[in-house]
């Protein structure tokens, strides 16, 4: 959850979002949709404040918001949730938490993010089985942004002002980029990242874990097989073992000798550089000693053919992991060397 508090000198782009807690229905009643949908527009009735897009669904409500240098993630969204809680809680009678989490919230900085957020979110409700297209759902901005609906309230130029262009250029480009429905390893990755769901395995301190992962370790997650920590460690370490030229089908658990050792290092080494997990996590994969494994790991990174192998970008490791997996004929070794450098 993001906990910036101030923003000193400019106003901000957020990503707001909350998950409904286990049981909740957030869009219980028709009226509700209405009721959050003016909510949300009323707390955008300020000066500085715009609202440049929302998705309201039975398990999940998102905004796209820009803020003013005096506003605080928190209390804005404090404020936003409160409301909706009380409706939700006088509308299915059960008390408790109406919200997983209080809220998330992830800055949205560029053009290209924010038409990436904007992709993800349209096709949201297809990805949630609520609808076929994402143009069919009625409960977000996207009908208004595209011309499809009467506004009713919310003012779809201030998308088009932030993007830049004028409202039929950035409308057209905006159609091309929604013509491509998002794959689903791009889905799932982008709910690890979210914190919508999280990554699950076995290498947990007392076995069974949960947790979020971001960045390059979600991509990992999302394109394992079972979408675990213990599948994303075979995807790397398969990564590594043809990065190694190791051959002969014995994987690095059960390979012994200074190949073994020096591939388990370099998986873990990557592990943890990507934020995929701990050290610990990767000794109890391999059935190691974390102290063993640590040795080993200080010894690789201060090899030079290893050091070639870890200065590899981190989405270009994912890249190649993914199509190793996709079509594991790709590849064939990497002569047992180093790696180059990222393209």
């Amino acid at each position: 959850m993001e906990n910036s508090v101030h923003n000193a000198d400019r106003p901000t782009t957020w990503h707001i979002y909350w998950q409904a807690a286990l049981g909740r229905d957030l869009l219980l009643r028709p009226e509700l949709a209405e009721r959050i949908r003016n909510r949300l527009l009323a707390a955008h009735d300020v000066g500085g404040r715009k609202l440049l897009y929302y998705l309201l669904m039975p398990r999940e409500i998102h905004l796209i918001s820009i803020l003013r240098p005096e506003d605080s993630t928190a209390s804005f969204a404090t404020g936003v949730s409160n409301v909706i809680g009380k409706w939700v809680r006088e509308a299915d009678g059960a008390f408790g938490p109406v919200f997983a989490d209080r809220y998330q919230a992830q800055r949205v900085d560029t053009v290209e993010a924010l038409r990436s957020e904007v992709r993800m979110l349209a096709w949201r409700p297809v990805a949630a089985g609520l609808q076929a297209l994402p143009t069919n759902y009625a409960n977000s901005a996207l009908r208004a942004i595209l011309g499809l609906c009467l506004p009713n309230g919310f003012h779809a130029t201030a998308l088009f002002d932030w993007l830049g262009g004028s409202v039929p250029q950035e409308r057209t480009a905006l159609q091309r980029a929604l013509a491509v429905e998002p794959s689903n390893l791009e889905i799932v990755r982008w709910e690890l990242v979210k914190g919508l769901v999280s990554a699950r395995g076995t290498v947990g301190p007392s076995g069974p874990m949960a947790r979020r992962v971001r960045g390059a370790s979600a991509g990992l997650v999302a394109a394992s097989r079972d979408r675990s920590v213990d599948g994303a460690l075979k995807l790397l370490e398969r990564w590594v073992e043809v990065k190694l030229g190791l051959h002969g089908g014995h994987g690095l658990s059960s390979r012994k000798g200074m190949e073994g050792a020096r591939g388990r290092a370099l998986v873990a080494n990557l592990a943890m550089r990507s934020g995929l997990c701990s050290a610990a996590c990767v000794a109890r994969h391999y059935g190691r000693a974390k102290a063993t494994l640590s040795e080993q790991m200080t010894a690789s990174s201060a090899r030079a053919a290893d050091q070639a192998i870890l200065s590899i970008p981190m989405e270009q490791i994912v890249r190649e992991a993914i199509a190793l997996a996709t079509h594991p004929a790709v590849g064939g070794g990497g002569g047992g060397g180093g790696g180059g450098g990222g393209r």
